[in-house]
């Protein structure tokens, strides 16, 4: 079992930065992959990033160069460091948790960008 609880959301304007917070506990070195994922109004949830167990990292190319996901050493907190944000990334961010054969979510961030 894993435990993710999201914090960071805020409203922020266009070109503004936001540094988004996963808080994970249980079973944490069964986690493979952790990911950051994001669902706008009326769309579809989207994978964002993605961080693995040895450090390496992955990037849906929309946000390459202007997002940034890391963790803590002890791999209990996990972040998406976000730049140059626009009105279009507006939705609730997920952090997700793979493990060999389950997966965990958490309850979502909201991300609202707007002037």
């Amino acid at each position: 079992q894993v435990h993710l609880v999201e914090s960071g959301g805020d409203l922020v304007q266009p070109g503004g930065s936001l540094r988004l917070s996963c808080a994970i506990s249980g079973s944490i070195s069964d986690i493979y992959i952790m990911n950051w994922y994001r669902q706008g109004p009326g769309d579809k949830r989207e994978w964002v990033a993605a961080i693995t167990r040895n450090g390496d990292s992955a990037y849906v190319p929309s946000v390459k160069d202007r997002f940034t996901i890391s963790r803590n050493d002890a791999r209990t907190s996990l972040y998406l460091q976000m730049s140059d944000l626009k009105p279009e990334e507006t939705a609730a961010y997920f952090c997700n948790a793979v493990l060999r054969q389950d997966q965990y979510w958490g309850q979502g961030t909201q991300v609202t960008v707007s002037s």
